[in-house]
């Protein structure tokens, strides 16, 4: 089996050709490809099929070639993936499957429009957040409030003063299973300034992870919230780098760096 390393951010992930959906992609698979010590090592998978050749997104076929099947790092499946969808466009670009320009992709939280030239970073349109009211996190024994905030998955977006550089997210934070019967993504956030904020995030299905696409933008809709706005353009400072998240009247996008790093053949996955 082929595969590619690729990060955003240092949110990295598996990448799985299989143009004709060859593959059944089992979670026993999943977790040996993202296993840091005995496999690849990532995040998450993004295996790349044709849309029309899988039926739960085959009605977005008509506005993208491609489909982003994500996997979390333990096997489970997820709706979306903000720097997962910059690293699949790039791969798209990189390996002459899409031509440079704008192009959609399809996710199971519907199809998302990135732009990219030959180098540089990748935006992606991530769609209009819908905030949800304020749900609640508990982390090394301290209770921290939040925007609940729906990104085609689901965020708890905290700005705290307890500098997030202290904390330890190696467990998963509490939160609240009747406002999130499937899990959530839980964001800690301090203010730089204004415009810029700090974040660490732990995943739902995978950890604290160096990154999160998806978690930048409900930060910035967290912070843009605190401050009594909706719009603008909000720095996101990340463990593995920055994000540049801008919010308008009717969606929002997510800009940074797509690299990819590695590529080879798998010689054997449990599972498949």
């Amino acid at each position: 089996m082929r595969f590619v390393k690729g990060h955003g951010t240092q949110n990295d992930f598996v990448i799985i050709p299989d143009p004709d959906a060859a593959l059944d992609l089992t979670p026993a698979a999943v977790a040996a490809l993202c296993h840091r010590r005995a496999g690849i090592g990532g995040d998450g998978v993004l295996r790349v099929v044709r849309t029309k050749l899988c039926p739960e997104v085959a009605d977005q076929a008509g506005r993208a070639e491609w489909f982003m099947d994500y996997r979390n790092a333990d096997g489970s499946v997820a709706e979306m993936c903000g720097n997962g969808v910059r690293v699949f466009a790039r791969y798209l670009v990189a390996s002459g499957l899409a031509a440079p320009g704008e192009f959609g992709v399809a996710t199971r939280a519907g199809v998302r429009r990135v732009r990219l030239a030959a180098e540089g970073d990748v935006t992606v349109d991530m769609g209009r957040p819908r905030v949800l009211g304020e749900s609640r996190t508990t982390v090394n024994g301290r209770e921290f409030r939040g925007l609940n905030v729906n990104m085609g998955n689901p965020h708890l977006a905290c700005l705290i003063d307890d500098p997030v550089a202290g904390l330890d997210l190696t467990a998963q934070p509490g939160f609240d299973r009747d406002v999130y019967p499937d899990g959530v993504n839980v964001e800690l956030i301090n203010r730089v300034d204004d415009r810029t904020v700090s974040m660490r995030v732990h995943e739902r299905g995978s950890g604290e992870t160096r990154s999160c696409g998806t978690g930048a933008v409900a930060t910035a809709v967290a912070a843009a919230h605190a401050a009594g706005e909706s719009i603008g353009t909000w720095a996101v400072r990340v463990l593995g780098g920055a994000v540049t998240i801008t919010l308008d009247e009717e969606t929002s996008y997510l800009s940074g760096p797509a690299v990819l790093v590695a590529s080879g053949e798998w010689p054997a996955a449990p599972g498949l």
